[in-house]
């Protein structure tokens, strides 16, 4: 049977689907309504989205909205010709076959993942003919929690162009009169200010947001595709009693336990400063006004201690302190002068902290250890497992231990872990400006212990949530959830027992709490308990292994499939219209990489079929924004256009260069086309006749692509460009030292290097592949595999796990492995650079561009030039668990400022 066959450039189809989808001509979105519900803290929050087809064909219609990371999605659905097409809650293992058919075929990967700090995005498409409507509906649940005096409700608004029947609305109904109400947030200021009712009356409370067509182009974060912002609702409640609220209906309870009647408890604390070369810069520097502040706050009957760890262990003082005026100045003058420098001893310093807080017991005082790194552990004890075990042997449930991850190269798993075995929590802190801020706002948290050892009891009350607690901070909340036995409310007895100071104290004032709400919440209390469950639940298997990790996992994925929460254990079915894809949707972890990723976007190899049967493909949730090709399918035949020089006939070949000259491509028929791209395969069969020009089917070598992101600084897209053919760069070089880092790209598409020489002088090199490290001294070779510690003179090599750590003086590489396509690469990242004159891909400042037009192309600004770009993607390997990003992708030169061959090197 004759074939027909295109190929063509990767970036040439990329470059055919983002110029025409999605287009926000093709279709109006006529209504978008949010509407959020909170009761007792607990939000049920529905998206509707009503959107119609103008055109005189059919056209794929797109629906993507965000959502909080801490919410659960449990419903979506669509209404098309009046039929209700809902999505399915499933067990992964038994949504892995669609699954993993969506990915073989080609469709975009899409797994949940993060959108800047809280915001995870949702993302789907549908066909619709010609002149017909429809309504996509998306509910997520969450509960809010009180943080420093205040619960804040986040909603997203970006429908992608302005609406002209847009709402937002609000609901809050709480047991407890409502102490206040604010709305912040982008869209709560400047023009649309105007556009928010707020309306506030003992218990209950509205808010309403309804802009005009002209508010949503005028506003601050406004545009010509309309809003694009937060609109946030804070409040909090008046507590009447020291007990707090309890709700109970038919089964089930919620407790709320937020007393704040309460004298403070003086604290002990230790804060834990990674100084390793990896700090360097920004970092560093925010760290330290970050600790000034904080040390600031402390109050004067507050003990402390400070230290500081690289490779070594740095101490202001040997023991804790009080915090009067003169240790306070003494430590903010040690906190000035902290140096980035050497590698990271994480066992070693937190074993040091913990053995400081152990020796200064105080009465009536509460413990607390602080650990900020932005790495993972290379030097001292390196294995996680260890560090966790001999961490939690040295605190030993005395007090907790917060970990706080900076940026997004350390295991946050790893620190999760280890926070959690110690009655703690870890916290990504983000690399922007307002770092510092984060870090005290943290600090804020955790400032005021209340109420140590804290256990809350309920007789009469079974399958509980976490009930023991070891502190309690002024500003937080403890929230209880579990069943009522037999449904007996009679002999349902609450109580709560902690230590206050130095004395016990004890809550029981029932009377008052407990309130039954008869059948109108049922469902809501119910789903409170589930929700709590799961989220405790898929903490605790974080801590186990063997049989008691899967029955906790089973556990939590029954409550997940009966309450249809999506959660990292399950997935989410959409089905369509006869003849469409179905989309499967994921979440994952918490900082876990995306599973099998592969896209459009030019990060995988992606095979395709159309036989005008049912299609599946994985739901797109992924960071970024709009007009990503990574989560578009080709249109079905007939009609199977994605740009218009696309369409399948003859000419299809001449149509398809005549329009991107860059493509190539061999065509040979009969009832499959096959089209390919560098990892690209889509296979249409039809059973039709199409007739394009025959030509004999032939090799084509196609030069592989390999994409590179220039950073910002501030949350602008990255810039990107891609470097074709089998070459050699030059990553890292300083003439005075005579160091110098040249890589040997790999055969991966879009992946990284096969090889990377380090030279150190004249006569001292290491060679870095996937299975083995060469060091060439002289005349002498040595290889290294598996687990590997070298040094020489400054000069230090660690390989661990999935990376090499190469450390020379101030300049520090960690070369990552990745695998991609069943194969391993590596891909270097300069962790510590040297202070004056380098040169390289690695050593590339950040970008600094503004963007000076939108329409009809986007066009970037960079220093007086004005380029033309392209919204793409990439994937950024310059982190462990590597996100798809955004990108801004341009020629290398415009990207590079200087001709690519500047970067070539003629040999490793």
């Amino acid at each position: 049977m004759e074939r027909a066959v295109v190929q063509i450039t990767l970036f040439g189809l990329l470059l055919a689907l983002a110029t025409t989808l999605p287009n926000k001509d093709n279709w109006d979105i006529y209504s978008f309504h949010i509407n959020s519900t909170v009761t007792s803290r607990y939000a049920t929050t529905v998206i509707s989205s009503r959107m119609a087809n103008r055109m005189d064909e059919s056209k794929e219609i797109e629906f993507h909205v965000r959502i909080p990371k801490n919410a659960f999605i449990s419903k979506f659905r669509m209404f098309i010709d009046g039929e209700v097409y809902d999505g399915v809650v499933k067990g992964k293992d038994k949504a892995q076959q669609q699954y993993t058919e969506a990915v073989s075929r080609g469709q975009s990967a899409g797994i949940v993942s993060s959108v800047g700090r809280t915001l995870e995005e949702f993302k789907t498409s549908v066909t619709v003919a010609a002149h017909k409507k429809v309504t996509f509906e998306l509910t997520y649940e969450e509960l809010l929690k009180r943080r420093l005096g205040k619960y804040e409700l986040q909603i997203h608004a970006r429908p992608m162009q302005p609406v002209k029947d847009f709402k937002i609305d609000v609901f809050i109904h709480e047991k407890s009169d409502i102490n206040f109400i604010e709305v912040k947030g982008g869209l709560s200021t400047n023009v649309l200010a105007n556009a928010i009712t707020k309306t506030h009356a003992d218990k209950k409370a509205w808010v309403y947001f309804y802009p005009t067509e002209d508010q949503q182009k005028t506003c601050d974060s406004c545009g010509e595709q309309g809003m694009n912002g937060d609109l946030v609702i804070v409040y909090d409640v008046k507590r009447d009693s020291s007990m707090g609220d309890i709700k109970t209906s038919v089964g089930y309870f919620v407790h709320h336990f937020a007393p704040s009647s309460l004298a403070r408890i003086s604290k002990n604390v230790v804060f834990v400063i990674d100084q390793s070369g990896s700090m360097h810069g920004k970092k560093m520097q925010q760290t330290r006004t970050a600790l000034i502040h904080i040390l600031n706050d402390l109050a004067e009957d507050d003990h402390f201690g400070l230290i500081t760890f690289d490779s070594s262990i740095f101490h202001w003082k040997r023991e804790l302190v009080q915090a009067n005026k003169e240790n306070l100045e003494s430590a903010k003058t040690f906190s000035r002068e902290i140096r980035e420098r050497g590698s990271t001893d994480i066992n070693g310093a937190v074993l040091e902290g913990a053995r400081m807080l152990n020796a200064h017991p105080r009465e009536g005082s509460a413990s607390i250890l602080i650990l900020l790194t932005d790495g993972d552990p290379n030097s001292g004890v390196t294995n996680l497992e260890v560090i966790q075990s001999n961490v939690r042997h040295a605190i030993a449930n005395k007090f907790p231990l917060y970990c706080l991850g900076f940026g997004f190269d350390v295991k946050f798993e790893f620190l999760e872990t280890m926070s959690l075995q110690n009655n703690g929590v870890a916290r990504r802190i983000y690399e922007d400006s307002d770092a510092a801020l984060q870090l005290k706002g943290f600090y804020e948290e955790v400032a005021t212990p209340l109420l140590i050892d804290v256990t809350m009891t309920y007789n009469g009350g079974t399958n509980l949530t976490q009930t023991n607690f070891s502190q309690y901070y002024n500003g937080s909340e403890i929230v209880v959830a579990g069943q009522i036995t037999d449904n007996n409310i009679e002999t349902f007895t609450p109580q709560v027992v902690a230590i206050s100071r130095s004395r016990k104290v004890t809550f029981s004032d029932t009377n008052s709490t407990v309130e039954s709400t008869g059948t109108e919440s049922d469902d809501h209390i119910q789903r409170v308990w589930a929700y709590l469950t799961v989220k405790q639940l898929l903490e605790k298997e974080l801590l186990l292994s063997g049989p008691e990790k899967e029955n906790v996992k089973k556990e939590a994925l029954e409550l997940s499939l009966k309450y249809s929460f999506v959660t990292p254990l399950t997935s989410m079915v959409v089905t369509k219209p006869q003849g469409e894809d179905t989309d499967v949707l994921l979440k994952p972890k918490e900082g876990e990489a995306p599973q099998d990723r592969r896209s459009f976007g030019g990060h995988g190899h992606v095979h395709g079929h159309m036989h005008g049967q049912h299609f599946t493909r994985v739901v797109d949730l992924i960071s970024g924004g709009s007009g990503s090709a990574a989560s578009r399918t080709m249109p079905a035949h007939p009609g199977m256009s994605a740009h218009p020089g696309m369409s399948v006939h003859g000419s299809v070949i001449h149509d398809i260069t005549e329009a991107h000259p860059g493509m190539s491509g061999v065509i040979e028929h009969d009832s499959d086309i096959h089209v390919f791209t560098e990892d690209l395969i889509l296979d249409y069969d039809f059973a039709t006749q199409v007739s394009p020009t025959i030509v004999p089917e032939r090799e084509t070598n196609v030069p592989l692509s390999h994409r590179f992101l220039i950073k910002t600084e501030n949350l602008s897209l990255p810039l990107c460009f891609d470097v074709t053919g089998d070459v050699r760069l030059k990553l890292l070089h300083h003439p005075n030292r005579e160091l110098s880092v040249n890589g040997q790209l790999d055969s991966v598409t879009f992946g990284g290097f096969q090889r990377i020489v380090i030279h150190f002088k004249t006569d001292l090199s290491v060679e870095v592949a996937t299975n083995e490290i060469t060091v060439r001294e002289g005349q002498s070779m040595s290889r290294h595999s598996g687990q590997t510690y070298f040094t020489n003179g400054r000069l230090t090599v660690i390989r661990r796990d999935q990376e090499i750590d190469v450390a020379d003086g101030d300049t520090r590489i960690v070369i990552l492995i990745h695998v991609k396509d069943g194969e391993e690469f590596l891909w270097p990242v300069l962790r510590q650079q040297p202070s004056d004159n380098t040169e390289g891909i690695l050593a590339l400042k950040p970008a600094v561009y503004e963007e000076v037009q939108q329409t009809p192309s986007t066009k970037l600004k960079i220093k007086d030039l004005e380029i033309d770009v392209t919204r793409a993607n990439a994937v950024d390997y310059s982190i462990v668990s590597p996100p798809t990003i955004d990108c801004w992708l341009m020629s290398a030169e415009f990207a590079l400022q200087r001709s690519l061959d500047d970067f070539i090197a003629t040999q490793l």
